[in-house]
């Protein structure tokens, strides 16, 4: 499965609903960037807040990036913001065993944040396709998932290179935020 066709699945994501937004956020290099690639042109501005945000609209649908950096911890992004999204995707390294303690403490600063309460969260976690790289399981405890994350929530291993694994966790996403909406 390629990723351009784990998006165009996305893209069909019930036609009732004026806008999918859904808020890509995980450390710098993680893969944000190529995720939102394959949606089209991504379009970057640069906040007052100092660091890239990049979108991509698509049909129903508005995925926006905030790059953030260990250097910078994720600055808190604005209520508006957070109350109009209705998914997060976090996309971690999973190559990357010295950040894990940094994109941990970002999912715990998210799950405090009261606007993000019924939001649903989608790990990706990427670079499964390279040498060194921490299972699933091992990416979920790094994380602290069982422990902090009290909403729905799932962890899919992918390759946001290839779109490998992108397709299942965004099918996923689409079934908790359809039975969000059903309840």
């Amino acid at each position: 499965v390629t990723m351009g066709a784990a998006i165009a699945h996305l893209r069909h994501h019930d036609a009732r609903r004026q806008e999918l937004r859904l808020l890509v956020v995980g450390p710098r290099g993680a893969g944000k960037t190529a995720l939102l690639a394959e949606f089209g042109h991504v379009a970057t501005t640069l906040p007052a807040r100092g660091f890239p945000v990049e979108s991509v609209k698509c049909k129903n649908m508005s995925l926006i990036a905030w790059n953030t950096g260990l250097e910078q911890k994720c600055a808190p992004l604005s209520s508006h913001v957070y109350k109009s999204i209705h998914g997060l995707i976090y996309v971690v390294d999973s190559t990357d065993r010295e950040r894990i303690g940094f994109a941990r403490d970002e999912i715990a600063r998210l799950v405090r944040d009261r606007n993000l309460r019924d939001s649903v969260l989608l790990v990706l976690a990427n670079k499964q396709d390279l040498p060194n790289a921490m299972t699933v399981m091992e990416v979920a405890e790094g994380l602290g998932l069982h422990n902090v994350w009290q909403k729905q929530w799932s962890i899919q291993g992918a390759c946001a290179r290839t779109g490998n694994g992108v397709l299942e966790g965004l099918d996923w996403l689409e079934e908790a935020l359809m039975s969000l909406e059903a309840s």
